[in-house]
C-alpha cells in the first residue's frame, strides 16, 4: 500500500507546527515576565533625623527603569523581582537595595534610609583682574563723574552731618538714658527743694565771662 504526500502538505504541516510552538514559548515567557514584576514602592528617609529625602533618584540597576521620589519621600515604580535599586540623593550617601527574588506578592514596599554626606569643594579664588597691578592701573585710571563725587563731599561736610544730626530725633536708648537721668535727679532732691541756680556764684561768673565773650550777640 501506497501513500503518496505531497511536499506542500508537508511544508504546509511544519510551518503550522513551528508558528503553533512560538505561540506556547511566547505565553510561557510572558507568564514567567508577569510573575516576575512588582510595583515597588517606598519611602527615602534620612538615618538620623527620620525626615523624608525629597527628589531622591531610585534607579534599577537591572532593568534600567528610575523614578524620583516626591516631596514627603514617596516612590513607586515597576521592578523585577532580584532587581538591584540604587538611591542617589545630593548630600547623602549612595545606598543600594536587593528586592528579595522569591516573593510571592506583586507588590513590595520598603523604607530606605540614607546617611548624610559632607562634599567638599575645592577653594576657587575669584580675582577681578588678572593681576594686582592691571588692577591697579584700572582703579587709577577710573574716572568719577564730577556729580557724584561732588554729593558725596557734600554729603561728608562736617556741617551737614551736624544738620542731621541736630533733625534726627532721639530714638529708644537716648529716651531711656534722658528718663533714667531725670528720675535719678528726683530721687536725689525726694523731701527737699531743688537748689536754684540763681543763687549761684558759679553760674554768675559763668555769665558775665560768656557775655563778656560776645556769645549772646545775634549772628547775621
Amino acid at each position: 500500500m501506497t501513500i503518496n504526500v505531497s511536499l506542500n502538505y508537508v511544508y504546509s504541516t511544519m510551518r503550522y507546527f513551528y508558528l503553533l510552538l512560538i505561540i506556547i514559548f511566547a505565553q510561557i515567557g510572558k507568564a514567567q515576565t508577569t510573575d516576575s514584576v512588582i510595583q515597588f514602592s517606598g519611602i527615602v528617609m534620612t538615618t538620623d533625623s527620620l525626615m523624608a529625602i525629597p527628589f531622591a533618584n531610585v534607579l534599577s540597576s537591572n532593568s534600567k527603569t528610575a523614578t524620583t521620589s516626591n516631596y514627603n519621600g514617596f516612590f513607586s515604580f515597576v521592578a523585577a523581582k532580584g532587581d538591584t535599586i540604587l538611591f542617589t540623593a545630593v548630600g547623602y550617601k549612595d545606598a543600594r537595595y536587593i528586592i528579595p527574588g522569591d516573593l510571592t506578592e506583586n507588590k513590595y514596599s520598603v523604607i530606605q534610609l540614607m546617611s548624610r554626606d559632607t562634599i567638599y569643594l575645592t577653594e576657587t579664588i575669584i580675582y577681578p583682574w588678572p593681576s594686582k597691578e592691571e588692577f591697579r592701573d584700572a582703579f587709577l585710571a577710573y574716572d568719577i563723574p564730577d556729580d557724584y563725587y561732588e554729593t558725596a563731599r557734600k554729603n561728608l561736610e562736617r556741617e551737614r552731618l551736624k544738620e542731621i544730626g541736630d533733625a534726627m530725633a532721639m530714638d529708644a536708648d537716648m529716651n531711656a538714658d534722658y528718663q533714667t537721668k531725670v528720675l535719678g535727679q528726683k530721687i536725689y532732691y525726694a523731701g527737699q527743694y531743688p537748689p536754684m541756680r540763681i543763687f549761684d556764684v558759679f553760674a554768675w561768673k559763668q555769665f558775665f565771662e560768656a557775655w563778656q565773650n560776645g556769645d549772646f550777640k545775634k549772628e547775621d
